[in-house]
């Protein structure tokens, strides 16, 4: 039996047999469109649960109401966050959209997980103080770094040499989230430990290209638009990773950047050691880049851009938490 996409025929011999080729032609899809590898797996994830789920039915003998029923199954048999939902939900129109070429009808009866309403955790800038004094080397600049600037950790760790521009004192994170470039500040502190890291990098880098390597990975098809930039110095990553690694889509050597773990470990170790009981992660820090530049009187629409949000309005979550006790009101027990 035959089932014709848009441009390829995926042919169901056995359920044992569909799965893999079906989940091929996901991932040749997904890098085509120059999708993450982070979202190709995430898609691959959830595709891989719905099909099995469904075994020995064809994804393409399905439809809505088996995916509606999937995707309610999450929210109240599973209870997972509306961050989980969603993905899954994007991962199965992928596969019916782009792979399999059928368009799903309005799926209205999907009972949607619930976001209840969250307010970020923030740090004093004493606590702040006192965490970062618990980290050194590498770990103490990234997250100086992620404090000092208000970038996510994915972006700290993406960046590369020739987006940091120490003369001017500011940071261009590239592809951020949305897909969007940014500028925000680099801290006058971290100038300094930065310019030494950099000249790290670029000791690994000429010590990679002796033995034969000194390639990276490049976004999207830049690496067929200009053959030689993953082996020039300015495309490197600020922190690489210490050893070289195969990488998984097309099998070469290269040095990608430090694993985002390596600093969500050592962040949730100085808190502890520090004595903070709040939950502390590395995204905290950027909580606390927002919330006190808006209480020494930033402008929040400078936040805004800095943070890079689309909307004033996911800013303003931060005009909440401000260090004015709740509602900014004095208690009276106080007066």
């Amino acid at each position: 039996m035959h089932y014709h996409g848009s441009d390829t025929v995926i042919t169901e011999a056995s359920p044992a047999q569909t799965q893999p080729r079906l989940l091929d032609e996901v991932r040749r899809r997904l890098r085509l469109k120059h999708y993450s590898l982070r979202t190709e797996q995430a898609y691959v994830y959830w595709i891989r649960r719905y099909i099995r789920k469904h075994l020995p039915r064809h994804p393409r003998d399905l439809g809505g109401p088996e995916v509606e029923r999937f995707l309610s199954a999450l929210a109240t048999v599973d209870r997972v966050a509306p961050s989980t939902q969603n993905p899954a939900l994007a991962a199965l129109l992928f596969l019916y959209r782009e792979v399999l070429d059928v368009e799903l009808p309005w799926m209205d009866k999907v009972v949607r997980a619930r976001r209840a309403p969250r307010l970020p955790v923030v740090l004093s800038p004493i606590q702040v103080r006192a965490v970062l004094r618990e980290l050194s080397g590498r770990e103490a600049l990234m997250a100086g770094l992620l404090y000092g600037s208000g970038m996510r950790l994915m972006e700290c760790l993406r960046l590369r040499v020739k987006d940091v521009d120490l003369a001017r004192r500011e940071i261009t994170v590239r592809d951020g989230k949305g897909g969007k470039d940014r500028r925000t500040v680099l801290p006058e502190r971290l100038a300094e430990p930065l310019a030494a890291q950099l000249e790290l990098v670029r000791l690994l880098h000429r010590r990679d290209v002796d033995e034969g390597f000194g390639a990276t990975s490049l976004p999207y098809a830049l690496s067929r638009k200009y053959r030689n930039a993953a082996r020039e110095p300015g495309w490197q990553y600020v922190f690489p990773s210490s050893r070289r690694a195969t990488d998984p889509l097309d099998g070469k050597t290269r040095r990608h950047h430090l694993d985002e773990s390596v600093l969500q470990r050592a962040v949730r170790a100085a808190a502890r050691r520090a004595g903070i009981d709040k939950p502390v992660s590395p995204h905290t820090f950027r909580h606390c880049f927002a919330t006190h530049l808006l209480e020494s009187g930033a402008d929040i629409r400078t936040v805004q851009e800095l943070l890079g949000h689309n909307d004033v309005s996911t800013t303003q979550i931060y005009t909440h938490v401000l260090n004015r006790g709740a509602h900014g009101v004095r208690s009276p027990l106080d007066a």
